[in-house]
């Protein structure tokens, strides 16, 4: 994995979405047909040999990296969304934000007990809203493969988190 190929197509965008943060910008790796199709194939390439029954895509960009990886995979998609975004029964889990709380949801038939999940989003920072998902789909009684991420953000501590709580992690960048 060439993960000097994937950095070059990040964009750094300085003071968004408040001043003293460097948001790192996916968009024009996803823009990207061939960088967007060796992204899933390096992810591809990492859990080919797991046991994977569906992923776990966190909204939004999650969804986009998530189902094309199940597609590859020929596994189940799960979409983990904001909160009231899902039309059946859900079971939700609150997560931390500077100011405040934001919940997720997942439906209450996402996944089955013993299933293997692979939980997938674009980055991850403080780690809050992929622990979420995370505790979703273990109260699901589903087994946990890893927490996959383009970008991990280990100043923010979110991957120790994660790891503190059991969780293994896999990123292909880091900032």
């Amino acid at each position: 994995m060439d993960s000097a190929y994937f950095a070059q197509r990040i964009r750094t965008i300085a003071d968004w979405p408040e001043p003293g943060v460097q948001f790192r910008d996916i968009t024009p790796l996803l823009r990207d047909g061939a960088a967007f199709r060796r992204l899933i194939e390096a992810f591809a390439e990492r859990y080919a040999d797991e046991r994977i029954d569906a992923i776990a895509g966190i909204d939004a960009r999650g969804f986009i990296i998530g189902a094309a990886l199940a597609y590859r995979l020929g596994c189940g998609f799960i979409p983990v969304r904001k909160a009231g975004k899902l039309p059946f029964a859900t079971v939700s889990e609150s997560y931390a934000l500077e100011y405040g709380e934001a919940v997720v949801e997942v439906h209450t038939d996402a996944a089955e007990a013993g299933e293997h999940v692979l939980v997938i989003d674009d980055l991850i920072a403080t780690g809050g809203t992929m622990l979420a998902a995370v505790r979703l789909m273990q109260r699901l009684g589903a087994k946990i493969v890893e927490a996959g991420a383009v970008i991990d953000l280990p100043a923010l501590g979110g991957a120790e988190r994660l790891r503190a709580a059991g969780v293994p992690i896999h990123a292909l960048l880091r900032y």
